[in-house]
């Protein structure tokens, strides 16, 4: 036991046992529980010298959320830089898009890639045939 705890005790336990004999002459408790109340007011006490638990700090964003969707690029909140697409740059940092956007109050449909970059990529997927029927792919291919 160190001393900070050997002076402690005697105060908490005085002030346990005057809180507990003013409730005890004030009010009729069977002797079964008596234990029980002397340790549910030990306890918190004991609880009022804890330090208290560190609030969560509030996060600023690097950049004003409004700012940060734009045509050709998003801004990462986590550290300010622009990026086409959001996905991986939240992986390498162990988040996920829902951890992302929960972390930040984002709303559910915020987007994780820039709107140019999306149809950029439409466009590419489209011209090589993807999403098109393999009959059809195949007819448009015979035909030239």
């Amino acid at each position: 036991m160190n001393s900070e705890n050997q002076t402690e005790a005697p105060q908490t336990i005085e002030l346990v046992s005057d809180i507990v004999s003013a409730y005890v002459s004030n009010n009729s408790v069977p002797v079964g529980e008596l234990a029980g109340l002397i340790r549910s007011v030990h306890d918190a006490v004991a609880r009022l010298g804890a330090p208290a638990a560190p609030q969560p700090e509030k996060l600023v964003p690097p950049v004003p959320i409004k700012k940060t969707i734009t045509p050709d690029y998003l801004i990462s909140l986590e550290d300010g830089r622009r990026y086409r697409t959001l996905k991986r740059h939240l992986a390498g940092r162990g988040l996920t898009p829902e951890q992302y956007r929960a972390k930040w109050g984002l709303p559910p449909d915020y987007p994780m890639v820039a709107a140019n970059y999306a149809a950029q990529r439409s466009e590419l997927a489209k011209s090589i045939g993807l999403g098109q029927k393999p009959v059809a792919r195949r007819a448009r291919s015979q035909a030239a």
